[in-house]
């Protein structure tokens, strides 16, 4: 088994595999023991109070969790509990009941206090009551909103958008918005006109101005859509997420804004900004 500690944050790490990339940051009290490999990519952010079980559990790069994470539950040493999440993902204080393999795509978001559970059971089956053990799949871009449920069996498409409270207990293949007890689809997501578009980032643009002012700084911000661009300095391209120029905590300060609207650029910079206004 390999292992991984750091004793001063109340952190162990243990795997029979086990990879940590580069610039990888840790809050405290991590607990995570696998039978297999755990892995977690570069730039990546574990938060405190985290515990997680299973047979393999792979995090892809630029994941980023804010604490409070359990991964594991009563099937966690069954040989399917397998966890497997793609790059540029957010989890919360999430429960990831993982008995059946559990694939997460890239660019996936699971707001405070959603669960996943595969497998529920309880009464004796062979007096009819039910029991089922079945994985779950999201795929890209998916946001599951606060306090919301997916259980057993379930598959997520790309694009898809689940509001708040929501249980989901069928697969979702149509792109659109989701909501309900069990979820059903609510509308779809319509493009923005060119138009639209620039408008939008015109307001995105000013009302960051106004955060920028209560966290005494003073960016020069020019459009030329779709290209923002920060004090001379740093572009970012609203519509490829591409960005180019030279980072510093107010660039920092801007791309950790703009997030909040789903323009979510990656730098070789950390994920949690480390610019303090106070």
């Amino acid at each position: 088994m390999e292992l991984f500690e750091d004793k001063s944050k109340n952190i162990r790490i243990c795997a029979n595999i086990l990879h940590i990339g580069k610039n990888v940051k840790f809050g405290s009290n991590i607990n995570i023991s696998v039978n297999g490999k755990f892995s977690i990519g570069d730039m990546s952010y574990l938060g405190k109070d985290i515990v997680m079980r299973g047979n393999n559990i792979e995090i892809g790069k630029y994941f980023y969790n804010s604490g409070n994470l359990r991964v594991g539950g009563g099937g966690r040493q069954h040989p399917n509990a397998n966890l497997m999440v793609g790059d540029r993902c957010t989890f919360c204080n999430n429960l990831l009941n993982l008995c059946e393999p559990i694939k997460i795509g890239n660019d996936v978001g699971l707001s405070e206090d959603v669960s996943l559970i595969t497998h529920g059971f309880w009464l004796n089956v062979l007096e009819g009551y039910p029991a089922k053990f079945a994985g779950i799949t999201i795929e890209d871009g998916v946001i599951v909103g606060y306090r919301s449920v997916i259980l057993m069996g379930v598959s997520i498409s790309k694009n898809i958008v689940i509001g708040a409270n929501s249980t989901i207990v069928n697969s979702l293949t149509k792109k659109g918005i989701y909501a309900g007890s069990p979820a059903k689809f609510i509308k779809n997501i319509i493009p923005l006109t060119q138009t639209d578009k620039e408008n939008v980032t015109i307001n995105i643009i000013e009302e960051y101005l106004k955060v920028a002012k209560y966290h005494n700084i003073n960016p020069s911000i020019k459009l030329d859509y779709p290209v923002v661009t920060i004090n001379n300095i740093f572009s970012v391209n609203f519509e490829t997420l591409e960005y180019s120029g030279k980072e510093n905590y107010i660039t920092d300060d801007f791309r950790d804004y703009i997030r909040k609207w789903g323009i979510r650029i990656f730098t070789e910079r950390p994920l949690k900004s480390n610019f303090k206004f106070y």
